[in-house]
């Protein structure tokens, strides 16, 4: 049985995250706290509103209220990395070669290594930002579709339409879809190549949580009282193909989605702090922890898959050890 430790904190928990071996939590009155021979916090924003681990999982980068975009490492130290006076910074992705993605309004802004800011100016508010798997290149959601940008170029930029919010993005790791959640409870994506659209929908809710498996075939989403798990193996992506669903209970949403690193198995939260397992091959599920205070709002599994990070919109936050 897999074996709970948990963390009682106070606010809304949007960030849990494995820094290395180090289990990072963080919330919205933006403090951080981490695990480390005891526990340890640091406030780095008034008022965190976003946050993405880098791409080789050595920091947190995050953005607050404050304009603030700060880079946390494992150690605990942080570094502000740019700063906007007056101005949230509401959407942040993570990019490779230690870039990272931020918005501003209407704006989205690459910061490269070296400190270089990119901006790219958009017709609406930014309301999601992602990293192409390959190359310097974002796409930024907003109202009617979204706007890709090549950082460092001064290509046109490539929209991609489609009426309605959008409110985040996520490339597919093979780089050959983006998919967007929308305000009308249904997911919209796009194949890049010939722009082909692709209409998932019939979601009781907003779609807040997306996680691609490992090997990209597949997308879980929250949404609905289980985890739809969207099929991307063909060269048409989801179309034309019914999801899984996986881990459904008739009485609560599933508020959170996790894919394992290496198996396709999914970790779902729920809208009473129960969290399960369900392999998507045969549906299989594997109760992880009892119900809690409330919503789960963040999961994460560290790089080896044994161990599973999580945070709840009440402050109930913990580890889950697989190896127990």
């Amino acid at each position: 049985m897999p074996t709970v430790a948990p963390l009682d904190l106070e606010g809304h928990c949007l960030i849990a995250a494995f820094l290395g071996t180090v289990p990072f939590f963080a919330l919205a009155d933006g403090s951080v706290h981490w695990l480390d021979h005891g526990k340890k916090s640091a406030t780095i924003h008034d008022g965190l509103l976003c946050g993405a681990v880098d791409w080789q999982g050595r920091s947190l980068l995050t953005g607050g209220e404050d304009g603030k975009i700060v880079r946390t490492a494992e150690d605990g130290t942080s570094e502000t990395l740019a700063e906007n006076p007056g101005k949230w910074i509401n959407c942040i992705a993570a990019g490779p070669r230690d870039s990272v993605a931020f918005s501003t309004g209407r704006s989205s802004v690459v910061r490269t290594a070296d400190g270089t800011l990119a901006e790219f100016p958009e017709a609406r508010t930014v309301e999601g930002l992602a990293f192409a798997p390959k190359g310097l290149r974002i796409a930024a959601a907003r109202y009617n579709g979204l706007s890709l940008h090549w950082a460092g170029m001064k290509a046109q930029a490539v929209e991609l339409e489609w009426k309605g919010a959008h409110n985040q993005v996520s490339f597919s790791p093979d780089g050959n879809y983006v998919v967007s959640s929308m305000q009308e409870n249904a997911l919209h994506g796009w194949r890049l190549g010939d722009g082909k659209h692709m209409r998932m929908s019939g979601y009781p809710a907003k779609v807040k949580s997306l996680s691609w498996s490992a090997k990209g075939k597949w997308l879980a989403s929250s949404g609905a009282p289980a985890a739809v798990v969207w099929p991307f193996s063909g060269k048409d992506g989801p179309m034309g193909k019914a999801p899984l669903q996986l881990g459904t209970r008739g009485d609560c949403a599933v508020t959170c989605v996790a894919c394992h690193p290496a198996d396709d198995v999914v970790a779902i939260g729920y809208s009473d702090g129960m969290i399960q397992a369900a392999r998507i091959s045969d549906g299989k599920e594997a109760p992880l922890r009892r119900g809690g205070k409330g919503a789960i709002s963040a999961l994460q599994w560290n790089g080896k898959g044994l161990q599973l990070a999580f945070g709840a919109e009440s402050g109930d936050c913990g580890i889950i050890d697989l190896t127990a």
